[in-house]
């Protein structure tokens, strides 16, 4: 199945990576991992220009990028990143994600603000190079007991909410509960495309 080609191994998930500690008493965290057949650096190249108005998401573009189609090759343009730069959670976004941490080819530390301090979600990419020139991309997510809540003071321009953005709107006035696994599994799903989206287009 798709899904199980993104499961982590448990050492994997059991490990502790740098953005835990931006996380510290999560309510919830994922770890989901493929191997791509090809060097950390040309996988980093499709990691650095994902973000909505960038390269994409490499996922279901209809849900998370506007119907825009995820790049197909890649951008210059998009090739430098660095610390508090934005990569748009979606179209029209211009507060998440922050670039918290960025070391090429290695890893990349994406957040979600707190509309004063701290960090509501912490979503890290480490490439770990492989015996043969592969490369191991593990992803963590984890989410702090205040989110879904503002990420700005000063209100961004004026847009259509997308579908995942309306998704999320439901979302955050459900109990806890069921917020939670609701959200969980469409992560999985979405981040699982993802991956393999991203090791689709960097062993082509």
């Amino acid at each position: 199945m798709p899904l199980l080609a993104c499961r982590a191994t448990p050492q994997e998930r059991r490990s502790v990576m740098l953005a835990d500690s931006l996380v510290p008493r999560a309510v919830a965290s994922s770890t989901h991992a493929i191997t791509i057949h090809a060097p950390p650096e040309r996988v980093w190249q499709w990691v650095a220009q994902m973000g909505a108005g960038r390269a994409g998401w490499y996922s279901y573009d209809c849900i998370d990028n506007g119907g825009r189609p995820s790049a197909e090759e890649i951008l210059p343009e998009f090739q430098r990143i660095a610390p508090e730069d934005i990569l748009p959670a979606t179209p029209g976004r211009e507060d998440v994600f922050r670039v918290a941490a960025v070391e090429p080819p290695r890893r990349l530390v994406l957040t979600v603000p707190e509309s004063r301090e701290g960090t509501q979600v912490s979503w890290e990419f480490l490439l770990l190079p492989l015996e043969g020139g592969d490369t191991r991309l593990i992803v963590r997510g984890r989410i702090s007991k205040t989110w879904p809540s503002p990420t700005r003071t000063v209100p961004g321009p004026a847009h259509h909410p997308i579908l995942i953005e309306r998704v999320y709107s439901v979302l955050a006035r459900a109990p806890a509960a069921l917020m939670l696994p609701v959200a969980g599994f469409g992560h999985y799903i979405m981040e699982a495309r993802m991956l393999r989206g991203i090791r689709r287009r960097a062993e082509a």
